[in-house]
């Protein structure tokens, strides 16, 4: 493990236990660095949105109803966060990441999958606790899966990363306690956002990454997996921004929910034991295994499109969690069945 890397561990280690333990805010920048952030930020506002749009498209309802069994019930897929999580930027329900999502593990389950999107653009981790009351409101229509893809906000906004790991923390808990399996898309690399300039991509890079880790560590020790989503999760986005970004240059396009679909469906459908018993097992030739979970939240930061899930409770240096780099699997697109009644 780097020196760097170690760093990365001790930071998001700081700042989980801040959250768990009720600490004051820890600053992903220095106080020297906050004028700078403020007036780059005013400027990519004016620079980013132009040709937005805040349409959400509605994703909700049942995929896959070709493969309903009579007395074997949909399995139940809730959206929770930000704008990510609700799709904004694309125009069909079908290319929102919770449809993506409904329809690939429909097809790998081989059973309709029902979809429910509590996720409201804009919104940070202290909504999370308004978005699980509406997710658990019907005790008898607990999810199967929830997916939270939240954060972004929470950097531009300067939310202290201690009460944003915080809220995550105990919107995991509350799902697992229901009985839901929880995946966590954690924050996203800020410093892709094509408007933004130097030194304040510097910063968003490395504000996004202390919180995606620190996120890791809080949603893993609540028994949810977390999915780095990185820069949207591989070199694409850098490389290719305008392909991957719509057109606000904010937002992921098309193209961009569906390459983050792709990495976050292997570990949707393995949390809902879908894979078979040695797709589980670590495999060496892609640098997988057991890890403390501050370093394998440091390492998953890092790399987009890394799993982190709960291993050991207890270790040499405390709780240890499997680090895997699943491959990518492709998506099936397709449009909620008309009929089908969202879950309430």
């Amino acid at each position: 493990m780097t020196g760097m890397s170690m760093s990365r561990a001790r930071v998001a280690r700081r700042i989980a236990a801040g959250a768990a333990y009720g600490g004051g805010g820890i600053g992903l920048a220095g106080a020297a660095t906050v004028g700078l952030l403020l007036a780059e930020a005013r400027l990519a506002r004016r620079r980013v949105g132009n040709g937005a749009s805040p349409y959400v498209p509605n994703a909700d309802g049942l995929y896959g109803a070709a493969y309903t069994v009579p007395g074997v019930p949909a399995l139940r897929l809730t959206m929770l966060g930000d704008s990510t999580a609700a799709g904004q930027g694309v125009h069909r329900g079908g290319q929102a990441p919770g449809s993506l999502l409904a329809s690939g593990v429909a097809a790998i389950a081989e059973r309709p999958v029902g979809l429910t999107t509590v996720a409201v653009p804009g919104a940070r981790s202290d909504d999370l606790e308004r978005q699980v009351t509406r997710t658990l409101a019907d005790p008898s229509r607990v999810p199967d899966m929830c997916v939270i893809m939240i954060g972004a906000n929470d950097v531009t906004h300067r939310m202290p990363a201690t009460e944003s790991v915080r809220h995550l923390s105990s919107a995991v808990r509350r799902l697992r306690t229901a009985g839901a399996e929880v995946v966590v898309g954690t924050c996203p690399d800020l410093g892709t956002i094509e408007p933004v300039r130097q030194p304040l991509r510097w910063l968003a890079r490395r504000a996004s990454r202390q919180l995606a880790a620190a996120q890791t560590i809080g949603a893993v020790e609540q028994g949810g997996r977390t999915v780095s989503l990185g820069d949207l999760l591989g070199p694409e986005f850098a490389a290719n921004p305008r392909e991957l970004f719509g057109p606000d240059s904010y937002h992921p396009s098309v193209e961009g929910y569906a390459t983050a679909a792709m990495a976050i469906l292997p570990t949707v459908c393995a949390a809902l034991g879908l894979w078979p018993a040695e797709e589980e097992r670590p495999d060496a030739a892609r640098r997988e295994g057991f890890l403390p979970v501050a370093r394998a939240a440091a390492e998953a930061a890092a790399e987009a499109g890394t799993e982190v899930t709960a291993a050991m409770p207890s270790g040499p240096r405390g709780a240890w969690a499997l680090l895997k780099r699943r491959r990518r699997r492709r998506v099936p697109v397709s449009e909620p069945e008309p009929s089908a009644q969202p879950s309430p």
